[in-house]
């Protein structure tokens, strides 16, 4: 068992709010953890699959059931499978508001889970559980080598070979698409969000052009972009924003597109072995999209990131501003003797960062000009991240 460093910030807001919500994709693990969790709960549980016919009828009457059982943690799982049970959880806690009265784990984000956020505001606490990080399996003695190339989810990441890793990547994919989205009332097109899907891998790490998907495509860019919002509320894909600040540039205003796990990105890309994706032109922006899902999971919501580019040619890869406002400037580079570009200097002329990086895969700590330090992931997320 891999341990989960949510798990003590999931305990702690049970102690406090009276709805805590569990979200992130399928099979990273939140049902696992809510059962772990059920031990430390300071009141007796019951567990409810909403995808099971027997739990759904005992939900027939929702408002009796749970009533019923007040006394204990009523524990919903897949939750956006039934949207209408939100404004009852509301009136039901205003009735009777004690901490740890709901759990509930659901495979989309608030926003896709229909009215959610707006019913339950001010009495929930959400904790995003992602795929299993690199600091979470190095502690399993699996390296991050195998981490970045089979990804975080934890049925392809321990599977005992790569192409049942990929056999388990091609059927979570087709899952999403066929089964999940559909079952939280979406009405898509399979085969056209799959091919907007796969065209994703070809995009990743790159500036998102919408009129080139659209055309791509025939379809309009509305349709792209409500596409792209259920991709990023399913946890797939991340928009990386640029960074605005009053520099007097012309500024890059499109986001970036990112696969959060490097996993599907490589499945969808067809590479099937990490010796395969060392020699593919793919493999700079696999390492910067992991080393940016990587830093997101140690840094929590409270850093804001983005990347900085300008018409002029300045551009870093990472701006990360913490919550006390201090700036980062990131460069992310797969090479063993990386070099900074001319256009890192200026955005660091630009934006005059509190820090700046160059992270790499292994290798000892230096400094560059007594100002950048070059420094492997696995250091900056255990050491720098955590002491700022």
């Amino acid at each position: 068992m891999i341990q989960r460093n949510l798990m003590h910030a999931i305990a702690r807001s049970l102690t406090y709010f009276p709805v805590v919500g569990i979200i992130g994709s399928r099979q990273v693990g939140k049902t696992t953890l809510a059962k772990q969790l059920i031990h430390q709960l300071p009141r007796p549980s019951i567990y409810l699959d909403l995808e099971l016919d027997t739990d759904i009828a005992r939900l027939e009457n929702a408002q009796h059931y749970l009533q019923m059982h007040q006394d204990k943690c009523v524990i919903m799982d897949e939750i956006q499978l039934m949207p209408r049970l939100f404004p009852l959880l509301r009136a039901l806690i205003d009735q009777n508001r004690v901490p740890a009265r709901f759990l509930i784990l659901g495979s989309a984000s608030p926003t896709l889970i229909k009215h959610s956020s707006e019913t339950l505001a001010g009495r929930i606490a959400y904790h995003e559980l992602t795929p299993l990080t690199l600091l979470e399996v190095e502690s399993a003695g699996i390296s991050q080598e195998t981490h970045w190339f089979r990804g975080g989810f934890p049925d392809a990441l321990l599977a005992p070979a790569d192409d049942l890793a990929a056999m388990w990547l091609r059927n979570f994919t087709n899952t999403f698409m066929e089964k999940d989205l559909r079952a939280m009332g979406y009405e898509i097109n399979i085969p056209t969000l799959s091919r907007l899907y796969r065209m994703m891998a070809h995009v990743h790490g790159q500036l998102l052009n919408m009129n080139s998907l659209a055309a791509s495509l025939g379809i309009s860019q509305p349709t792209v972009n409500r596409y792209l919002d259920l991709l990023e509320g399913g946890f797939l894909i991340h928009r990386l924003l640029p960074y605005y600040v009053n520099v007097g540039k012309r500024l890059v205003k499109a986001p970036k597109i990112y696969f959060r796990d490097t996993g599907i990105l490589h499945y969808l890309s067809n590479i099937f072995n990490f010796e395969a994706l060392t020699g593919h032109p793919l493999i700079g922006a696999s390492w910067e999209g992991y080393v940016i899902e990587q830093i997101r999971h140690v840094a929590g919501e409270t850093w804001q990131f983005y990347f900085y580019r300008t018409q002029a040619g300045a551009e870093t890869d990472l701006v990360l501003v913490s919550p006390a406002g201090k700036i980062f400037c990131i460069e992310i580079k797969y090479a063993s003797k990386p070099a900074l570009s001319k256009g890192f200097y200026q955005s660091v002329e630009d934006l005059k960062p509190d820090f700046q990086y160059l992270i790499v895969p292994t290798g000892s700590a230096y400094f560059i000009n007594d100002q950048v330090k070059v420094c492997s992931l696995a250091d900056f997320l255990k050491y720098d991240l955590e002491r700022i």
